[in-house]
């Protein structure tokens, strides 16, 4: 049984990698002319960042890689709460770590243009400008389906081995959805990274993306548990 230094250590990595990752491809590869990977690219960027990490380091801490999901699978009763603490500050180290490198690796280009950072952000901050409220309710939602694809994907009578796929592929839907609000977050960790380095809007906004993911993980986990959740034997 893993010890809560190998768990720590993996979440660290897991969401380091989330990170490094899924805003990389965004940072390096989709505003580079000769590559464009374009909105489905960085989707799928994020997607298999999460894929690969669950698959490699889901056995030894369960692969959450984001504070909101380990919040849900507490409220799930999936995750002890005494552990959201130790989770929730690797996760944040992890995404703080591969938001510096990123940053280091970005400016190294002669006349570098940092943008935006793959930050997080709504109104002036939003890639097409949408609201505060419009951010808010994506966000809240879409966390709330992910909590509930992953509640269910990982289920005891759920098909074996096929859950980090289906996970992967979910959280790649949600980009394709939600970055043209808010450049997606559903991931505090994964948005407080980039902020750190990124502009000083993403900081002042940081809070949102703090607070609709963690209700939404919250929602997803009593809506699951609620309405869809196999009722204990007699």
């Amino acid at each position: 049984m893993a010890s809560n230094l190998q768990k720590w250590s993996a979440e660290l990595v897991g969401t380091f990698w989330l990170t490094f990752g899924g805003c990389g491809s965004a940072v390096l590869a989709a505003a580079f002319p000769q590559v464009g990977i374009g909105l489905l690219g960085v989707s799928l960027a994020f997607g298999l960042t999460v894929v690969t990490g669950a698959y490699a380091l889901g056995p030894i801490s369960g692969g959450h890689f984001n504070p909101a999901v380990s919040v849900g699978l507490a409220v799930a009763g999936r995750f002890p709460a005494a552990q959201l603490p130790g989770y929730i500050l690797a996760q944040v180290l992890g995404a703080i770590a591969a938001a510096a490198l990123l940053y280091v690796v970005a400016s190294g280009q002669a006349g570098a243009l940092m943008g935006d950072l793959a930050t997080n952000g709504f109104g002036a901050h939003s890639p097409g400008r949408y609201s505060m409220t419009a951010a808010l309710v994506v966000e809240v939602v879409l966390t709330a389906v992910f909590l509930v694809v992953i509640l269910g994907a990982t289920a005891p009578k759920a098909a074996a081995g096929f859950g980090g796929l289906a996970i992967g592929l979910c959280l790649t839907l949600i980009h394709l959805i939600s970055i043209p609000v808010t450049n997606t977050s559903v991931n505090p960790a994964r948005s407080t990274g980039p902020a750190l380095f990124g502009p000083a809007i993403a900081l002042e906004q940081l809070w949102l993306f703090w607070l609709a993911p963690m209700a939404g993980a919250v929602l997803g986990a009593l809506l699951y548990q609620g309405l869809l959740a196999d009722a204990p034997e007699a």
